[in-house]
């Protein structure tokens, strides 16, 4: 049996005469849809599969869909001759446009059988000398195809050893998802052996040595993986003490290594190749030349075997010397490699002589994390979900890893400057804009940031931002409040499922059945105010933070924009908040290590409801009220006098009675929430963020805890939120809740929202992110909501089939970009990542959902 290792993404040509049963070996041993057949395709432009005169047009369609198969990592095979040398470069150019590797398969059979299978087939005409011809073609092919560019060619000659055959498809070398780690992701090591060591052991990591007392390996207690970002040697005092501690590493499987530019150009060297001995080459060199024979011979056969990046962790990770665009991730070809291995360039040269390089990390819309080093940086920074960890420890910086997946960053310093850097460390870079990346990340943004369709890994999930949001965009330039103090934006809310129970749109039996499918078990039931969502950024010191500018903070709606047209009204509300949070320790209970916190981000609904609301209500809600109220009346006393001259209007005198009633309960439930506008008070019902940190992983028992000591400490100025914890397993309790819930909405109140006890970052059964809060709105409260009659059977019956998918899709989707927003202004990322993910937020909220929901 002969068996063919084939990579499982690569484009394969069989090459064969006609006769030679390609189409047959296609089928033994590859899926239908995997076979892009040329006869195929002829038939489809010209219904005749032996229409030469068609080829042109059907082998242009057939390229067209295998570069849409490539593009999509999708393993391709052609089913055709592919004789002529023309032919079989344009399958090796489009592999190359998509970075896969091309194969050639040749089906070597004898003339005379491939003959007589074609004169047994009716749909051939053509002569013997055509199939002559064409072996004649093959023979001269055969040898050609490595050099054409095909990277595997196998042969098959003969029926026996064609019908023997078995396809084997095997991962790239750089596909380990098997990998899920934990990694130790180790920066630009540079021959600084001392401080590798350092690191390692900050790391958790045992040394292994040899008698001489030199590393020779490592070891992690707790079964971490070590990723070496390549760029081991040059520069530093000790090349070869770095390279036989991490190939120690390598060979025992406690490590892996991809290689830098500097690995390349040192393999080169080795092998004779002529290059230019410079910057810290020469170094390397002569260290090497104190070491044996053999050790060199090593070095050369280590990175020579080196792979230009890993996929790992289910391709959740990538490790590159120099990062890696989405595209290239999982391919292979010399361009994947080049940019691997030297990122790209744009072709200018800085004032220090250096190459410019296109900040590809700036347009990285990926899902996978991208770790990589290749251009020192001061510190670490997360752009779009890849980082840089090559943080300058052979030019006096600090030599930095990565904890994956924690995130968690570990450096140690350099213990002197082992070599001058051309450019300072500490120099500023500039973008592709034209900006620096300090003026990037204090004050700029552009506009470029958020136009055009974007697509955003946060981290939390993906997300498409459409071309042309321009209400998002209007909002944002012409209405927001200042860019740098809008952090976060609360997610839609979904309501329950559509409930069952009679004469109820929406009840606490679907709300906790929700979250039972989602393998929750505990949540809190939480009185939801009639009110409207209020975001409070408030900091302790009333002149402002320098992170966020000058005031004292900012008091905005669920879309950005101030709350208050008066500044000063604005300012008195804060001034409170400020107050509170002193009186009630808040400010202490939030420290850090710097001291007590000098920011509190409060999510929070604003009462009454007519503070932001009125106009609404004047204008809709009132005038359908007044409408009713001044017309059905009237009707009834018409139909009385009709009834009293014996006319049949018994049932239309029945159904407008239930109509006058429906409007006075329509007009009873908006006017419960109508209130003192000038009188505002604040229902907090979660602390969001201070200083460095994020809160979303507290359970909403803490967040509660805060809010109540806020209502203590001011209860003119913050109103409580009543709440139930409930077990879901707990019948009594589930039952108890639902009764508290129908004296609630009885009393006139809007209803509840139920949510995951363990807080706003919760997680179902499968892992991902739970809904962050379900509403449950009373039967009175939804008349305001879908119309004085909608409790009418035939409505009712209507409404029960609203559709939830899309509401709810879009609620995770902006609790996940805000959960995101929450963690960058955490890390005191740049204020344009921060704005992308507030911006899509907002963008969401321009998708067309029905807003009764």
């Amino acid at each position: 049996m002969t068996v063919l290792e084939i990579p499982e993404l690569a484009l394969v040509a069989l090459v064969g005469v006609s006769g030679s049963g390609k189409s047959t070996f296609a089928r033994r041993h590859f899926a239908a849809t995997q076979v892009l057949s040329s006869d195929t395709f002829r038939a489809l432009v010209a219904d005749d599969e032996n229409d030469q005169s068609a080829s042109a047009d059907a082998f242009d369609a057939l390229h067209y869909v295998a570069g849409k198969r490539l593009r999509a990592g999708r393993f391709t095979v052609v089913d055709a001759t592919n004789l002529q040398e023309h032919a079989r470069a344009g399958l090796v150019a489009i592999a190359r446009e998509h970075d896969v590797l091309p194969v050639a398969v040749v089906l070597d059979v004898p003339e005379q059988l491939c003959w007589e299978r074609t004169q047994g087939r009716t749909d051939r005409t053509f002569g013997r000398h055509v199939v002559a011809r064409m072996h004649r073609d093959l023979r001269r092919s055969v040898g050609k195809l490595a050099r054409e560019g095909f990277r595997h060619v196998f042969v098959l000659r003969g029926t026996d050893e064609i019908d023997a055959t078995e396809i084997r498809l095997t991962r790239l070398y750089n596909d380990r998802r098997e990998l899920t780690g934990p990694f130790d992701i180790i920066g630009d090591v540079h021959g600084c052996r001392a401080e590798l060591e350092a690191l390692l052991t900050a790391l958790g990591w045992t040394l292994e040595r040899d008698d001489t007392g030199r590393p020779v390996g490592a070891r992690h207690p707790q079964g971490r993986t070590a990723v070496f970002v390549g760029d081991l040697v040059d520069r530093g005092p000790d090349s070869p003490g770095v390279l036989r501690l991490v190939m120690g590493m390598v060979r025992a499987g406690t490590a892996l290594c991809v290689p830098g530019n500097h690995e390349q150009k040192l393999l080169r060297k080795l092998r004779g190749r002529k290059v230019t001995v410079s910057h810290g080459l020469a170094e390397t060199l002569e260290q090497l030349a104190a070491e044996p024979a053999d050790f060199t011979d090593d070095v050369a056969r280590f990175i020579d075997g080196l792979v230009s990046h890993y996929r790992l962790d289910g391709g959740a990770l990538v490790v590159a010397h120099a990062g890696l665009k989405a595209e290239y991730q999982g391919r292979a070809s010399g361009r994947v490699r080049s940019f691997a291995l030297y990122g790209e360039t744009t072709g200018e040269t800085d004032e220090y002589g250096l190459p410019v390089r296109y900040p590809w990390a700036r347009d990285y819309r990926g899902a996978a994390t991208v770790v990589y080093g290749h251009t020192p940086t001061p510190r670490p920074e997360w752009v779009n979900n890849t980082i840089c960890v090559d943080t300058g420890c052979v030019f006096g910086g600090r030599l930095t890893a990565l904890r994956y997946p924690s995130r968690e960053l570990v450096s140690v310093p350099a213990a002197r400057e082992y070599y001058a850097p051309a450019k300072p460390l500490t120099a500023d870079p500039v973008d592709g804009n034209g900006a620096t990346v300090s003026e990037r990340r204090d004050d700029v943004l552009l506009l470029s940031d958020v136009t055009g369709r974007r697509h955003i890994d946060y981290g939390y999930g993906t997300t498409t931002v459409a071309a042309g949001n321009a209400a998002a965009l209007e909002v944002m330039s012409r209405y927001a409040v200042d860019p740098r103090w809008l952090v976060w934006l609360p997610p839609t809310m979904a309501p329950c499922s559509t409930s069952t129970q009679e004469g109820h749109l929406e009840h606490p039996v679907e709300a906790f059945a929700d979250y039972r499918a989602a393998g929750v078990e505990r949540v809190i039931c939480q009185e939801k105010h009639m009110g409207s969502r209020a975001v409070v950024l408030v900091c302790r010191d009333p002149a402002g933070d320098p992170r966020f500018g000058p005031g004292g903070g900012v008091v905005h709606t669920r879309t950005g924009r101030p709350f208050f047209d008066s500044t000063a009204r604005t300012e008195a509300l804060l001034a409170r908040v400020r107050a509170a949070a002193d009186a009630a320790g808040l400010w202490q209970r939030l420290a850090t290590d710097a001291g007590p916190a000098s920011w509190l981000l409060l999510d929070c609904e604003l009462l009454p409801w007519s503070a932001k609301a009125l106009g609404l209500i004047r204008e809709q809600y009132a005038g359908v009220a007044a409408a009713g109220r001044a017309a059905l009346p009237a009707a009834l006393d018409a139909l009385d006098a009709a009834a009293g001259r014996g006319l049949p209007v018994g049932q239309l005198r029945e159904r407008l009675a239930r109509r006058a009633v429906d409007v006075d309960r329509y007009a009873d439930a908006y006017r419960a929430y109508v209130g003192d506008p000038d009188t505002v008070t604040l229902a907090p019902f979660a602390v969001l963020a201070s200083d460095g940190r994020s809160y979303a992983d507290r359970d909403h028992g803490w967040h509660l805890d805060c809010a109540d000591a806020l209502v203590a400490a001011d209860p003119a100025v913050f109103t409580a939120t009543r709440r139930r914890v409930v077990d879901l397993a707990d019948e009594a309790a589930v039952a108890g809740a639902t009764d508290w819930w129908q004296e609630l909405t009885a009393a006139g109140g809007e209803g509840m929202v139920v949510k995951p006890y363990a807080g706003p970052a919760a997680r179902g059964g499968t892992g991902r992110l739970l809904q962050p809060g379900i509403k449950c709105r009373g039967r009175e409260y939804l008349r305001i909501i879908y119309g004085p009659e909608y409790t009418e059977p035939e409505q009712l019956t209507a409404l029960r089939r609203r559709s939830l998918g899309r509401k709810r899709a879009m609620a995770l989707r902006e609790h996940g970009l805000g959960l995101a927003a929450l963690d960058l202004l955490a890390a005191d990322a740049a204020l344009w990542r921060r704005h992308e993910l507030v911006f899509a937020v907002l963008a969401c909220e321009s998708e067309p959902v029905d807003p009764r929901l």
